[in-house]
């Protein structure tokens, strides 16, 4: 294992006195080639991050690519950058059963950074959303209300579900779980949170689950 090529593994915060940054890169193999922008917008700082990576995983050349959506700071989001793919990578059925890697890497990801957050008083999350091209798949995860969308025929097409407190079935399970939603000049759990399924939220993490969703596309 280890990079192959990786253009931006150290990519990081783009704070409000930066400029818009953008790049791209090929995987060796040449079989495919990325881009990726990034423009702050009007708040005085940023919570977000993404990350874009290519690796060798088992003689396969494999993408990793994520943007991260903090709330309450940007530690989750920092932190989901940082370990999510390297979580991923290192599971022992990667190739084998890829889905199921992927939800054990978000979970696992949850699970460690709020295991660090017990020096923190305030509560910070992050939404994820994430392409991984293993081979002709592309495996779309998400967590939150950052939207992956694909390109087929000139025609954007989103694969990946928005998770909102008032979605029928979001609401349910947070009730199901002992929490409720209202609203809040949006509907959020607890009448705080505007977003269903996040990392980190240690507050609300009974409701607040980070179990991905998953579409498979070729």
């Amino acid at each position: 294992m280890g990079y192959l090529n990786s253009v931006l593994s150290s990519s990081s915060q783009v704070h409000a006195d930066d400029g818009p940054v953008s790049g791209g890169g090929l995987s060796q193999n040449g079989k495919f080639s990325y881009g990726y922008a990034s423009s702050p917008g009007k708040r005085s700082s940023m919570e977000d991050f993404y990350e874009t990576r290519i690796d060798g995983v088992d003689g396969e050349i494999v993408g990793l690519f994520g943007v991260f959506d903090g709330h309450g700071g940007a530690r989750a989001a920092e932190y989901v950058k940082q370990n999510l793919f390297s979580n991923l990578i290192r599971h022992p059925k990667f190739i084998s059963d890829t889905t199921a890697a992927i939800a054990d890497a978000y979970n696992q990801t949850d699970a460690e950074f709020l295991k660090s957050e017990n020096s923190h008083n305030r509560d910070a999350g992050s939404t994820a959303s994430t392409a991984i091209l293993v081979g002709d798949r592309l495996l779309v995860a998400n967590v939150g209300d950052s939207r992956a969308v694909i390109c087929r025929g000139g025609n954007a097409i989103a694969v990946s579900r928005d998770h909102k407190p008032d979605q029928s079935d979001e609401r349910q399970r947070i009730e199901d779980a002992g929490g409720f939603v209202m609203w809040a000049g949006t509907w959020r759990v607890g009448g705080v949170l505007a977003v269903s399924r996040a990392f980190g939220d240690r507050l609300l993490k009974q409701y607040v689950v980070a179990d991905p969703e998953i579409q498979v596309l070729t």
